[in-house]
């Protein structure tokens, strides 16, 4: 009997703590939408943003922060799945790996507004690229790829060993039984984790106040060359995203309706995080009954 009033005293207390989390996080989800959704319009959605005046939108800080992710993950996809082949499938127990899986580490907890400084004198100045997309790109996959890394690590570590050896008994050569029987059985983990950290990018500030740059000039939609500061694809101009917009606004506070542009931005940014997040989980489970039905 003692043991069962322990066991329920123990049991009731982690229910206790898991329904404080919650109640924290739907209280901050709560209070962010309400106090920003009636601030949000198709105007705001698209509308150009204003210095001065009110009624100003967000349309050319939502482009940009897309825009960006777009760009970063085009640059770190490809190097979080060769780093993450290697050292789960290639690299033996060392000195080396020790090495590399140490530097993963303290990269992984570098704080963000670290790795915005690192990129403005690195990127910004050493490379001359400026106050850019391509600078706020490659400082972000400074930032993302150890976590990128990682996951796709993880993931294909969790791939069974005999999938393997099924691979290599066909004939196929280690490579080959890599991109054929390996990497994809673990698709649908490494496709949650790069839409996880999506989440992340988009959201990220102070990485990009120093790369990206703080403003967000206006568009010419009819101009397609990319190294035209005007241009919608152009990878070498400011872009100032939704999250350093949300900053701007309120450091600055230069707008009649800041507090307002504020909170609909907020509630913006929040609903594209909880995109990310409940699509990454929906998409992971998708791709898995897909493979494994098949």
């Amino acid at each position: 009997m003692h043991a069962k009033k322990i066991d329920k005293l123990a049991t009731g207390v982690l229910y206790t703590i898991a329904g404080i989390i919650v109640s924290i996080l739907a209280s901050l989800i709560l209070y962010i939408l309400v106090r920003g959704l009636p601030h949000v319009s198709w105007k705001f959605l698209t509308g150009q943003s204003s210095s001065y005046q009110a009624g100003g939108g967000i349309g050319i800080q939502l482009y940009n922060s897309l825009f960006l992710l777009v760009i970063t993950l085009i640059i770190s996809i490809p190097l979080s799945m060769g780093a993450g082949i290697y050292l789960s499938e290639y690299a033996k127990k060392g000195l080396v790996t020790d090495f590399v899986r140490t530097c993963i580490e303290i990269l992984s907890s570098l704080p963000s507004v670290v790795v915005g400084l690192f990129g403005y004198l690195i990127f910004v100045i050493q490379f001359q690229y400026g106050f850019s997309i391509i600078s706020g790109a490659l400082a972000l996959t400074v930032f993302n790829l150890p976590q990128m890394t990682r996951s796709v690590e993880d993931s294909l570590q969790h791939v069974h060993h005999t999938q393997r050896e099924a691979g290599l008994a066909l004939g196929m050569s280690r490579w080959e039984t890599i991109i054929h029987v390996v990497v994809p059985e673990a698709l649908p983990s490494i496709v949650t984790g790069i839409v996880l950290a999506s989440g992340r990018i988009f959201g990220e500030a102070a990485a990009l106040i120093y790369t990206a740059g703080q403003s967000a000039p206006a568009l010419d939609w009819s101009n397609w060359n990319i190294f035209s500061v005007t241009s919608p694809i152009s990878v070498f101009r400011q872009a100032e995203t939704l999250a350093v917009h949300i900053w701007k606004v309120n450091s600055e506070g230069t707008i009649p309706d800041a507090v307002e542009v504020s909170a609909g931005s907020a509630a913006v940014l929040l609903i594209f995080i909880l995109i990310f997040n409940l699509g990454a989980r929906k998409l992971g489970s998708y791709l898995h009954r897909k493979l494994t039905s098949a």
